[in-house]
């Protein structure tokens, strides 16, 4: 018999309070279904081995449930809520209609009917995982009647807890839109939170959780770029300033290629309240980078304006930020930084105030860290108990990545916080 899951508070005002409740999405066998002929459709930049994909991720979440109070599981929650008969209905029908399938079965059942009669924890596996055509030719790309949802193990994206409140991301790829389905039923009626949805102001607006920062109560850090927009941008400012007298956003633009480059947490993440991780060339305007602006939005009585600053960290001083020098990803030789962000080098998560975790596989990142103060742990060492994290004041627990960075990812964007301290 399965544990109750009862939801908790959602509150999350920074990047770096101690984690008590995080959303993850143990991958599936979604991440099987793609070949040469989809991967990129389904943005991935390869196919990956999911037997690599299971024992990396099992010291990933390993670290996250020997840490916080609760670790949520995406399927464990839609199959509590898929027992409801309205929200059955709803999902079932807004997916479909997402993905444009009125299919007939073997027999003359429709889609639909097949799927209503499915058990909530089938139809919870089925709604992620895809459902296969009953014929398929073996070579084009539309063996699925029901499409996989490839990239939810990244739980960043499609929803972000901003404060005491939810963003129901506006995803910028078709393959990636139903995923917020799924969270906006878990968000409505599990957590029972208040949304916000960017869409829902403006169409063309689009936000993205890797590119959403809660740096403090009063202070978001947001990257523009091919998965966050001006328009998504200009509704988080519009909706702090009919409620805040004084708030404040710091904007990077981000290149639109290579895809490395998707999200501001790609290329920085707070790591502290004195420290953070950057790919040099962010800060120093360099490469692809050069002429990329790095705007501070400031909110004062309702009313909005605009200055441009020299880069982020630069930007976070001017609002009083005590940061040291920033740490770099990929260390000091350039050449190691550009193939150490390709695999999310900069990509750590906060577990508490510099206390963090990311891949392992890093190792000019790692050693940065390491010569920063920060303890080096060893993902099985804390998994099997030989190690406790709460022993230690500053670390990074570093876990394996040969197959996860590939699906382009790290540990933050594997992570979503409900409740920090």
């Amino acid at each position: 018999m399965k544990k109750e899951i009862k939801p908790c508070k959602v509150n999350v005002s920074s990047e770096t309070g101690r984690l008590r409740a995080v959303l993850l999405r143990r991958p599936g066998i979604e991440v099987e279904r793609m070949t040469p002929l989809n991967a990129a459709q389904a943005l991935y930049s390869d196919i990956l081995d999911k037997s690599t994909v299971d024992k990396e991720y099992g010291l990933f979440s390993g670290i996250l449930e020997r840490w916080t109070d609760t670790v949520y599981y995406v399927r464990d929650i839609l199959e509590v809520l898929l027992a409801n008969d309205n929200i059955r209905d709803h999902l079932v029908d807004a997916s479909l209609h997402h993905d444009r399938h009125t299919a007939q079965l073997a027999g003359g059942e429709s889609l639909r009917e097949f799927l209503m009669a499915l058990d909530p924890a089938t139809l919870a596996r089925v709604l992620i995982e895809g459902y296969e055509q009953e014929q398929w030719d073996g070579f084009t790309d539309d063996r699925f009647l029901l499409k996989p949802l490839y990239n939810m193990l990244f739980t960043r994206d499609a929803s972000s807890t901003i404060y005491n409140r939810v963003l129901i991301n506006s995803m910028s790829f078709e393959v990636r839109e139903r995923e917020t389905l799924i969270y906006e039923a878990i968000f409505r009626n599990f957590f029972g939170v208040e949304l916000l949805n960017a869409a829902a102001w403006n169409p063309l607006a689009r936000t993205e959780g890797g590119d959403v920062h809660i740096a403090s109560p009063d202070l978001l850090c947001l990257g523009e770029g091919i998965r966050t927009n001006a328009k998504g941008i200009d509704y988080l400012a519009r909706t702090f300033a009919r409620e805040r007298d004084h708030f404040n956003i710091l904007v990077q633009e981000l290149p639109t290629e290579p895809e490395s480059f998707i999200h501001l947490d790609m290329v920085f993440t707070l790591l502290g309240k004195h420290h953070c991780m950057a790919f040099e060339p962010i800060l120093r305007k360099q490469g692809l980078f050069a002429n990329k602006t790095t705007t501070l939005v400031s909110i004062h009585h309702g009313k909005i304006s605009y200055t441009e600053v020299p880069n982020i960290v630069d930007g976070l001083r001017q609002l009083g930020w005590e940061l040291e020098e920033p740490i770099m990803c990929g260390g000091t030789d350039s050449w190691v930084q550009l193939r150490e962000q390709w695999h999310s080098g900069a990509n750590f998560f906060a577990l508490g105030d510099d206390q963090i975790m990311g891949y392992r596989r890093n190792t000019h990142t790692i050693d940065a860290l390491d010569h920063a103060g920060f303890a080096i742990l060893n993902a099985e060492d804390i998994v099997e108990g030989r190690v406790k994290m709460q022993d230690y004041e500053k670390f990074v627990a570093a876990f394996p990545g040969s197959e996860l960075p590939r699906a382009g990812g790290g540990a933050r964007c594997m992570t979503m916080p409900i409740l920090r301290d």
